[in-house]
């Protein structure tokens, strides 16, 4: 695994160890998403399908602007997001993003715009000399949601033509500023290598965390599971594209 970063022409907003990403990740027709879609953006289909994935993961020594913030240091993040690109860049954009801090979701939604919410969040790990494990819960005032997911060790590389690494490997993200343009991030970490899955389990009220357009997913099985074992990361400013 590299372990190295190339170094950056800007300064990071945010550096953090992104840990242990379960990526949950499902075929939707494009119809059904494309009017998600950020501005002067296209949808990254592979075969024709277009993807939304359910990614749960810490957030491990944060640092905002290079200070680490007594009781915002570690916490857990679940969102869901969709592959888009942006004429050659290929990038994430984020239909819903949970954290269980107030201040983080505000900062986010200022700054990126992103659409953060808060919620009481249960995150675990456990790990012995041949297996990790980690389980997460997004809790409602209506229901709670679970994951859990057991990847075996070593973690090993992954073929960057395969599907594992076309879940998990982007370096931009990207959505619309608050004058509704096109807003891009770049995202800096190594590739990350994947501990084999060996077992996992989702309970998940998709209407409840994400809203009715989303019950479809409610029980389906998904197209892909990918467990990464996650590094350093570096998110920079956001930027503004108009063409």
């Amino acid at each position: 695994m590299n372990s190295t970063i190339a170094a950056p022409t800007r300064r990071p907003f945010l550096r953090a160890n992104w840990a242990n990403l379960a990526i949950v990740s499902y075929a939707v027709a494009p119809e059904q998403v494309h009017d998600l879609v950020p501005p002067h953006c296209t949808l990254d289909l592979r075969d024709g399908q277009a993807f939304v994935s359910l990614v749960a993961f810490d957030f491990l020594g944060t640092q905002v602007r290079g200070v680490a913030w007594p009781g915002y240091r570690n916490f857990p993040e679940i969102n869901l997001r969709m592959y888009v690109r942006h004429g050659a860049d290929r990038g994430v954009c984020f239909i819903r993003e949970y954290v269980p801090q107030r201040l983080v979701a505000r900062m986010a939604r200022f700054f990126y715009n992103e659409p953060y919410r808060r919620a009481r969040m249960i995150s675990q790990t456990q790990e012995t000399p041949t297996s990790i494990t980690i389980r997460h819960e997004l809790i409602l005032p209506t229901s709670t949601s679970t994951l859990s997911i057991t990847g075996e060790k070593p973690a090993i590389h992954t073929d960057p033509a395969g599907i594992e690494h076309f879940f998990k490997e982007h370096e931009w993200g990207f959505g619309k500023t608050h004058r509704g343009e096109l807003l891009r991030f770049r995202v800096e970490h190594p590739t990350w290598d994947i501990w084999p899955v060996r077992s996992f389990e989702l309970y998940w009220d998709w209407a409840a965390a994400y809203g009715a357009r989303w019950q479809f997913l409610q029980g389906r099985s998904p197209y892909s599971v990918v467990f990464a074992c996650g590094s350093e990361v570096r998110v920079f400013p956001g930027e503004e594209i108009i063409p």
